[in-house]
């Protein structure tokens, strides 16, 4: 009998209430690029280019964050399926762990050595001073998100994805208002440019991870327990890095193929640069529904396989798939639809707003791949604990031609700059077909957990 996708109102009732606020919570984090791009592109383009550089080095250490909070994602999804709250806390405490302590090295470099890092993705002596006076401050608030999202993700999992939303939309809209205190100078307050942006970041972040505390402490919340800090279920633990390597080495292969696509572009010019920074903003608020409703399938999914129903694991993930291409199509439209409002409201070069148009029609095609690898790599096939294929359809599609291409054609062949960037999105609509035939070998269709785990 063949399935009716839109039928079971059970089904999407479950995931509307799970994907709005996640949706919600990526489309306000993707708000603060945004807000930093117009903003510091009122003042001057090359603020808001080196800006958009510097934040590079944020971007690899979410990859590492992401990685750990969504193998504690995927394990906590199960076991809550399962409900066993004792290992839910445990899983919490590693992510902790991890997270902590790459936060912190992540801190450590911005601190001491900012001009090294920005020197990987510009020659440009005023782009790296601007990006370097931004990272010295912006470092502190690299270490507070590390933390903040490991109670934001089991949050999630726990089934308060609304207040984890209201978090981080509230730190979203108080990061947004204090840019334009800090960066234009109001209330009394110096002008400051792309450091008064990083100054807002700090202070947003820092009240997020407050918030996080406080509420972690009302009742039916899960909060960590400390004493256990230390204790480590070898048995947990090897299920906690079979599924988190493979997604640290995909987010690794994932996070930095985007930042040298980043670097290529940089090194292009500061007007491709600057268009590249605006195209990027547009693809990350455009994602968020994708990423919403691959995070929330990935959680519904795994509750399903945890409490052992498989067929219906399998049928929610087979519902997600052809939802994900809806959602592809749907983005294509809404980035053709805004190219000319995105393209005339910022302050830019003639030769800067030709580059972006040209980027935003080949993002529209690249958005249809993105919303499906979206949510069936990081969802489905991440529920049932197939992290593995992500890294070798990271290394064959990005590693092996993307990246490569994109270099070659930016420094060997001197191909336009559209061209170039053409070639940093073929990584995404390539590899659909394969995708599409490791799903149908269902091996995504997984019970991870265990008896008396988390003892």
């Amino acid at each position: 009998m063949r399935d009716k996708l839109f039928s079971d109102r059970t089904f999407y009732a479950k995931l509307k209430r799970l994907t709005l606020p996640i949706a919600l919570q990526s489309l306000m984090l993707a708000a603060v690029a945004a807000g930093d791009a117009v903003m510091l592109g009122r003042v001057t383009q090359d603020s808001m280019a080196a800006v958009s550089l510097a934040t590079q080095i944020q971007f690899v250490q979410n990859m590492i964050v992401t990685a750990v909070t969504a193998s504690g994602s995927i394990l906590g999804a199960q076991y809550w399926g399962k409900g066993d709250e004792r290992t839910i806390n445990d899983v919490f405490l590693m992510m902790l762990r991890f997270s902590g302590l790459v936060s912190l090295a992540f801190c450590l470099g911005c601190l001491f050595a900012p001009r090294w890092l920005m020197l990987a993705f510009t020659h440009d002596p005023a782009l790296m001073d601007i990006g370097a006076g931004y990272l010295r401050i912006a470092g502190w608030s690299y270490l507070l998100t590390g933390v903040s999202q490991c109670y934001l993700t089991v949050m999630k999992v726990t089934e308060h994805a609304t207040p984890s939303a209201w978090i981080s939309s509230s730190a979203v809209v108080l990061n947004i208002l204090l840019n334009a205190v800090f960066i234009f100078g109001l209330l009394g307050v110096p002008a400051l440019g792309a450091r008064g942006a990083a100054i807002a970041t700090l202070l947003a972040r820092a009240a997020e991870l407050a918030m996080c505390l406080i509420l972690s402490h009302r009742p039916k919340y899960l909060r960590p327990n400390w004493r256990r800090i230390l204790h480590r279920d070898r048995l947990l633990a090897a299920d906690f890095r079979k599924v988190c390597l493979p997604l640290l080495g995909g987010g690794l292969f994932w996070g930095v193929g985007f930042t040298s696509y980043t670097a290529i572009m940089g090194h292009m010019g500061g007007d491709a640069a600057a268009a590249n920074s605006i195209a990027a903003v547009v693809r990350d608020l455009v994602c968020c529904l994708n990423i919403g409703i691959g995070t929330a399938g990935g959680i519904m999914v795994g509750n399903e396989l945890g409490a052992g129903k498989l067929e219906l694991g399998k049928l929610y993930g087979i519902r997600l798939a052809k939802l994900s291409f809806i959602t592809g199509f749907l983005s294509t439209a809404i980035v053709l639809a805004v190219t000319p409002l995105v393209t005339n409201f910022m302050l830019m070069t003639p030769q800067a707003r030709q580059y972006l148009t040209g980027m935003m029609i080949v993002m529209s095609i690249y958005m249809i791949g993105r919303s499906a690898n979206t949510v069936i790599i990081n969802g489905i096939f991440a529920a049932g604990g197939d992290t593995l294929f992500d890294v070798y359809s990271l290394a064959v599609c990005m590693w092996g031609l993307a990246v490569p291409l994109a270099a070659l054609g930016a420094f060997v062949l001197h191909w336009p700059v559209i061209a170039v960037y053409a070639c940093t999105c073929l990584d995404e609509v390539g590899k659909i077909p394969w995708v599409l035939y490791h799903f149908k070998k269902y091996k995504w269709v997984k019970d991870l957990t265990r008896e008396n785990a988390g003892n």
